[in-house]
């Protein structure tokens, strides 16, 4: 066991939680030693997700369960307000976090990358832990050199909070600072219903979709001279996350300071 990463998983109990708390603990390079979360109290990590009985069960104290487990890594799948408190617990504490929650704002990022400095230890926040949605954003950015006029269709769950999604939003900056100028509107639009041309950020319009039967969907589109080019990622079962997540471990513990997107521990 010495050469095992020891983990926690915060949001343990989650739909999240629970995917990668299953994965995690049939993954030879981790140690599952802590699970938290406000929902679950008392359950055993293993019974829950259908395995043998593991002797850890959930609790709602994170310093707690920090201070008797020793961890090196914590894996969080919240709220962005949870993650945010939760890894200023973990960094405090020298605990490396690895956050695949969105919904957190660039001030709170930058505040854990100035907190990890301090402590000199590392953190990984990734919009997307799934490497096919990976590639999908750097082609993406690929392309907007030379197909400027782009919009982005996400899809999700319907239990989804925040919209658009992260990956959206990390796509989209990732095509605006490659494209080598944002094209302007050929005409005044008119919007017969409110919102039908969707959100705008960073001059780049994004459609929002809930539904149930989804996971994450994202068709990133655009638009040239008798051309279209669609570039497209289905996760189709939240499994897809877990190889980028263990990426994720086996890097953070190496790093100081927050790396804010899983393909800049790529080798790409």
């Amino acid at each position: 066991m010495e050469n095992k990463i020891r983990v926690i998983i915060t949001g343990a109990a989650g739909r999240m939680g629970r995917e990668m708390s299953k994965g995690l603990l049939q993954s030879p390079g981790v140690e599952v030693v802590g699970a938290v979360d406000r929902v679950g109290l008392g359950q055993d990590i293993g019974t829950l997700n259908g395995l043998p009985a593991l002797g850890i069960a959930i609790s709602d104290n994170l310093e707690e369960v920090i201070n008797k487990a020793r961890p090196r890594v914590m894996v969080d799948f919240t709220v962005a307000e949870a993650a945010y408190h939760n890894a200023r617990i973990a960094i405090n504490h020298g605990v490396s976090p690895v956050i695949g929650t969105t919904g957190m704002d660039r001030s709170q990022i930058d505040e854990l990358h100035i907190l990890c400095e301090e402590k000199q230890i590392g953190a990984v926040i990734a919009p997307n832990f799934a490497l096919g949605a990976v590639l999908m954003m750097l082609f993406a950015r690929q392309a907007a050199r030379f197909l400027p006029q782009v919009e982005v269709i996400e899809i999700h769950h319907d239990g989804k909070l925040d919209a658009p999604s992260g990956t959206a939003l990390k796509t989209i900056d990732m095509i605006a600072d490659a494209r080598p100028d944002t094209p302007q509107p050929s005409r005044i639009e008119q919007e017969k219903a409110p919102g039908s041309r969707g959100g705008c950020y960073r001059d780049v319009r994004v459609h929002s979709l809930r539904l149930p039967g989804a996971v994450a969907h994202q068709e990133v589109i655009f638009g040239g001279l008798g051309q279209l080019l669609t570039i497209r990622h289905d996760t189709t079962s939240r499994e897809a996350f877990l190889p980028g997540v263990l990426l994720a471990i086996e890097k953070v513990i190496n790093l100081k300071g927050v790396v804010f997107g899983l393909e800049n521990l790529l080798d790409l």
